[in-house]
């Protein structure tokens, strides 16, 4: 078969393959069950090969190439205006194959597996985070029912766990053994956060450029992994703020008739990177008093007009386009004078 593009559907267990010729006409229409799949794309001759950026993609993609393939990964968003009516296999593997010839067509680059390692430590912490912060509501909510209340904030908690051995306070016995039990799971889940954080450090002084991104104000070792091992390749972006827009920090527009409508940050993009960048901005916007830099005189001037969250999303952006230089420059962030 004569086959130039094609178009792959990935699932669990079933895949669907539309290939078309150099004419455009459809000559492969197939399932494959997952066992087979490198199998049939070994026996076909090298063609571009378009695979929506889905859950397991970055796998067959190296798969794929491994092959001798062509293999292009491209947004599900982007993909959806080419289905024609009903949502099905083969309905999505005809739109991919027509998606991935367009010339105007936005592809996402295939990742490493040492990239996807890093970010799956970055997932990994993130669960362990929210699983922590869980338990120590958990843990708060019932010792206040006993009357028992410390302050706000995860550095008191050990205060709350030290008193579960003061005989002072009349708990019950039966309450003091399930609340050690949650203590138990705040300590445990701590150290294992921990343990992930020294790998994440290890990694990042073993990157050039996750420490080169670690010069910026606002960006710690946590942030500076996550965007090193997401960005694989920072020249496909043409522009800081496109890259900004990859992001989600960027006003999303709802422009008809000549007439401009700008709304509030799109917030499409990778949610993580975007919540990492907007904490960091907010931490440069509050020790702006302390320390003063470009960036925090650029946000106080900012707060004079404008309300603090809008500001620290707007440095927020500011901040991703200067990671955006560092990373494409190859050269650390150099401040400027902040008189």
């Amino acid at each position: 078969m004569q086959v130039t593009t094609l178009g792959l559907d990935i699932a669990k267990s079933v895949f669907q393959l539309h290939g078309i010729n150099p004419e455009g006409h459809p000559v492969l229409r197939r399932k494959v069950r997952r066992d087979q799949l490198l199998k049939v794309l070994g026996g076909l001759p090298p063609c571009l090969v378009g695979i929506e950026a889905c859950a397991t993609a970055h796998h067959w993609a190296r798969q794929i190439a491994a092959l001798g393939h062509k293999v292009r990964l491209m947004p599900p968003t982007y993909v959806k205006a080419y289905v024609k009516r009903n949502k099905n296999d083969a309905a999505d593997a005809e739109a991919i194959c027509e998606a991935v010839r367009r010339p105007t067509m936005r592809f996402v680059p295939v990742k490493s597996a040492d990239a996807q390692s890093i970010l799956m430590l970055h997932r990994a912490r993130h669960l362990m985070v929210r699983q922590r912060t869980a338990q120590i509501s958990a843990f708060r909510a019932h010792l206040a029912e006993y009357g028992i209340v410390a302050q706000k904030g995860r550095a008191h908690v050990r205060d709350l766990i030290d008193l579960l051995d003061d005989q002072t306070h009349a708990l019950p016995e039966l309450a003091r053994k399930t609340l050690r039990l949650i203590a138990g799971v705040i300590e445990t889940l701590s150290f294992q956060i921990r343990e992930i954080e020294l790998e994440l450090l290890a990694w990042h002084r073993s990157n050039a450029t996750s420490r080169r991104l670690e010069s910026i104000p606002g960006i710690g070792f946590i942030t500076a992994t996550a965007l090193a091992a997401s960005v694989a390749d920072p020249q496909a972006f043409r522009s800081g703020r496109q890259f900004a827009a990859w992001l989600g920090l960027v006003p999303k527009q709802h422009s008809s008739g000549g007439r401009e409508r700008i709304g509030g940050i799109s917030k499409m993009g990778d949610r993580y990177l975007r919540h990492l960048l907007v904490v960091g901005a907010t931490a440069v916007t509050r020790l702006s008093k302390r320390r003063k830099t470009g960036l925090s005189l650029w946000a106080d001037r900012l707060l004079e007009r404008k309300p603090f969250r809008l500001v620290t999303v707007a440095l927020a952006n500011k901040i991703a386009r200067i990671a955006w230089a560092v990373m494409t420059t190859t050269q650390s962030y150099r401040a400027a004078p902040s008189a």
